[in-house]
């Protein structure tokens, strides 16, 4: 696959990147953490190319990344009361929750019946989820087990060849990958550590 370079400054950058992603097909852009790659979470064949193009682990479930806060319904159902609490507080910015999922989304987004969500501080991350649909299944832009790109020409670097499109926004402002935190048990618990520690979270 022949890997198109886009940057995010230009006019038509961000409905490229869209189309791309509507389609099915794997693109890189920038979020207020670390760069992403995604694709489209309400098709089974694109999670699988996601997966093809980072070598990443079947049993590892992909993050599912909003436009806006009003956009979980589409793929999370029975969200807990201290995840919402969560979502209110924190959100848009770098904390992923991981709560109950819709059934009929596919099978390969995750391995078992919950998914991570989150909506990035990031003006022109939320422009192309908004555009590509209002939801977009995401890991960082790299092959599995190396370190996430902080830049578009570094997913470049890593990814050329197996992502349709790397949209450039320059370095990512925040350099670390979102805390992670777990709403489906009987306390919230973080998985991930990151910008959010348990003392900002109130865990």
């Amino acid at each position: 696959m022949e890997t198109v370079y886009l940057r995010a400054g230009d006019r038509t950058a961000v409905a490229e990147a869209a189309g791309w992603l509507r389609r099915g097909y794997p693109v890189v852009f920038p979020t207020d953490t670390v760069y992403g790659v995604g694709v489209t979470p309400f098709d089974g064949a694109a999670i699988e190319r996601l997966y093809a193009a980072k070598a990443r682990p079947s049993d590892k479930g992909i993050p599912v990344l909003l436009a806006d806060a009003a956009d979980v319904e589409r793929v999370a159902t029975g969200i807990p009361p201290a995840a919402a609490e969560l979502m209110a507080r924190f959100w848009p910015g770098p904390l992923t929750v991981i709560v109950p999922r819709r059934p009929e989304l596919p099978a390969a987004l995750s391995p078992n019946d919950a998914v991570a969500v989150r909506v990035p501080d990031h003006a022109v991350a939320r422009a192309l989820i908004r555009a590509a649909g209002g939801a977009v299944a995401a890991s960082s832009a790299n092959v599995s087990g190396e370190a996430a790109a902080l830049s578009g020409m570094a997913a470049l670097a890593a990814l050329r060849g197996v992502v349709a499109a790397v949209l450039d926004d320059g370095p990512s402002p925040g350099g670390q990958p979102s805390t992670i935190v777990d709403c489906t048990g009987a306390r919230p618990a973080i998985v991930r550590a990151g910008p959010l520690s348990a003392a900002d979270l109130g865990l």
